[in-house]
Parts: structure tokens; sequence; C-alpha cells
């Protein structure tokens, strides 16, 4: 019995109810703004981040298969960060363009030997089809 009188002594109290009708106000504002905030940017990063990985993930596992070049890591830089390009006269609204690869950097074993620097930096030309100023292969340190 105490605690029903606990209960409605909280309810009467005009601070709770004050609060309750704050929390209230600004759940509602901000379930409204939500609509107005662009997600999609969100996803859109995790995308690119993740396809710039899928890309140096295949990148590095060529490049590990030629002769010479033994351990191996690689970054590669994006010229922009992909977007999506709305499209007039189409059934599709959108067009979704993958990031442009603007640098890669090849540190390997073989890095130094003009044999392997030559074997992967054609690989690696050929393969993204960009020029080779915008590739460096240079040697790994121990």
């Amino acid at each position: 019995m105490k605690s029903k009188l606990d209960f409605k002594n909280i309810l009467d109290n005009p601070k709770f109810i004050k609060t309750a009708v704050i929390v209230g106000i600004s759940a509602v504002a901000l379930i409204f703004l939500s609509s107005y905030i662009d997600t999609s940017s969100f996803t859109q990063k995790a995308d690119i981040d993740e396809y710039c990985v899928s890309l140096e993930e295949k990148l590095l596992s060529v490049v590990t298969q030629i002769e010479g070049v033994g351990e191996a890591k690689i970054f590669l830089t994006m010229d922009n960060n992909g977007e999506n390009v709305y499209l007039n006269n189409s059934d599709t609204k959108t067009k979704s363009i993958t990031p442009v690869v603007r640098g890669v950097v090849i540190v390997c074993d073989g890095g130094d030997e003009p044999l392997v620097v030559s074997r992967v930096m054609s690989a690696v030309t050929k393969s993204l089809d960009i020029s080779s100023n915008k590739v460096c292969v240079t040697k790994l340190s121990n």
C-alpha cells in the first residue's frame, strides 16, 4: 500500500511533471530532426573504406606472387570518397561512382632490385589502370 502512495506522490510532484514533459518534447524533436539528417554519408564512408581495404588485399595478393617480391605492404590513397550521382530519365534514381586510386605505395623485400620494381610497377599500373608516376615501389626495412 505504501508503494502506491509513494508512486502517487511522485506523479503529483510538479518537478516530475515538468521533467517528463521536457523529456517527451525532446524525444519528439529528435525523432522529427532525424528525418532531416542524411545518414547515407556514414554508411557510404564505411563502404568506401571497405572498398579500399578490399582493393589493397587483392593487390597485395597479386604482388606477393611476383618472383623476388617477398614480404610486402601496400598503401592506397583515393582521389575521391566515391559519390552517388542523381540520374535523370532513368529507372534508377542514383548511380554509385567508386573512388579513383590516386596513388599506391608498395614496400617490399625486393624493392631495391630493378627487375622486381619493374615487374611490380607493371602489375600495379595495369591492374589499376593508373600511370606509373602514381606508383612508388621501395625496399622494406627490416
